[in-house]
């Protein structure tokens, strides 16, 4: 598991029990997710298509640090499953997992458009090794 953002609980995030709000943390994830296929298919047009179980396995509480984690699972014809997790940084406990989560290249038109891309690509494949 590739952890790429990290978010720092402020009291704006927190729920009625004072732990992290899990729909704030949702949000994080499927920003952190859009960004990651945006720049994975590179194509700004991705959506989210499908999420499956949610396993919320502990929390966060104001001043925590969590890491949102993320792996490639299979590249589709117009999509990309990733999995993802989520561990607090200060109690080393996970969070969340996602094990499969759908997102999709969109074209001008709106529709699921072939990306054409097989495999994991970083920044010094693009960039020729520098």
């Amino acid at each position: 598991m590739r952890f790429h953002t990290r978010k720092w609980v402020k009291p704006e995030d927190l729920n009625p029990n004072s732990t992290l709000f899990g729909g704030r943390l949702l949000a994080w994830i499927d920003e952190e997710l859009a960004l990651y296929s945006i720049i994975q298919l590179e194509n700004p047009k991705i959506v989210t298509k499908h999420m499956s179980e949610i396993n919320f396995r502990s929390s966060a509480k104001q001043g925590d640090i969590i890491e949102i984690g993320i792996d490639v699972v299979k590249f589709g014809g117009s999509s990309l499953t990733l999995t993802c997790q989520v561990r607090n940084m200060m109690t080393r406990e996970i969070i969340i997992t996602i094990d499969s989560i759908t997102m999709v290249s969109l074209g001008s038109d709106g529709k699921p458009k072939p990306h054409g891309k097989t495999q994991i690509e970083y920044i010094q494949d693009r960039l020729g090794g520098y």
